[in-house]
């Protein structure tokens, strides 16, 4: 709808302070489908090319924004390479490089890493990070949540078209901390007792999970434990993965 390829059933949507899909607007937006089907018959040169022109670029700006791109996408010495020949990783970095060649203000990128080695993930998401630095907004769809959790802002939940919730990600481990607990003597009443700092999941007699609003509280939880009568002989915060904080939020079988 952003990009004015689908009619929104209610409400209006604007980009840049434009209603979505007025052409003008377009000039200023770059996009990467999931799906993408460009001309196998072109050249990786021809087919920045082509798009360059789309968006009203001139010849002479042309010369210096194709050559630089093959060269940011690692396509360089495939220039001349008709695209019937590249791979499926190669496809993926020209269309990167199609979306960024005139310098867009905003920039959609469905799974731009599908496909792609390590190493190619890493390139892109450099260059993603390259684009905020510069100014542009970048919305990043995928479902791969390690690359949104280290390339991006901001993060929305989408269940059944609608946001659930968003975070800002600079900083959002600091909301919530995750810790392993193993003692001896965990007394249901001491685990009871856990509950004024953190929600606990039991694991086994001698073992235990619990969730604290933030790691300010531990020093607490650990001197509860040893003053209680328990015996901790482990006590490790443990990391929150964006995917973790998904299955919290959104649920894990929604057929999505």
């Amino acid at each position: 709808m952003l990009l004015g390829l689908v009619s929104p059933s209610g409400g209006e949507a604007f980009v840049l302070g434009v209603p979505s899909g007025e052409v003008e607007i377009r000039r200023k937006v770059g996009f990467l489908p999931e799906d993408f089907r460009f001309y196998q018959w072109l050249t990786a040169t021809e087919l920045l090319e082509f798009h360059g022109r789309l968006c009203g670029m001139d010849a002479g700006r042309l010369r210096e924004r194709v050559p630089y791109l093959l060269d940011l996408v690692g396509l360089a010495p495939h220039r001349g390479k008709r695209l019937q020949g590249f791979s499926k990783g190669m496809l993926q970095r020209i269309g990167l490089a199609q979306a960024l060649i005139h310098d867009p203000e905003v920039i959609f990128l469905d799974e731009p890493t599908s496909g792609l080695d390590p190493m190619g993930r890493r390139l892109v998401r450099d260059i993603i990070r390259a684009q905020r630095d510069r100014g542009a907004t970048v919305f990043l769809n995928s479902h791969l949540l390690s690359e949104i959790e280290v390339t991006c802002d901001q993060v929305a939940f989408i269940r059944d078209g609608e946001i659930v919730t968003t975070r800002d990600l600079r900083g959002w481990q600091e909301e919530k901390v995750r810790v392993r607990v193993c003692a001896r003597k965990l007394a249901p009443q001491i685990v009871a007792g856990l509950s004024q700092w953190a929600t606990c999941d039991q694991l086994d007699d001698q073992s235990l999970s619990l969730t604290a609003a933030s790691r300010e509280v531990l020093p607490e939880i650990l001197c509860y434990l040893v003053q209680s009568g328990s015996a901790p002989f482990e006590f490790t915060p443990q990391r929150i993965s964006l995917e973790d904080l998904f299955m919290e939020i959104v649920g894990e079988d929604r057929g999505l």
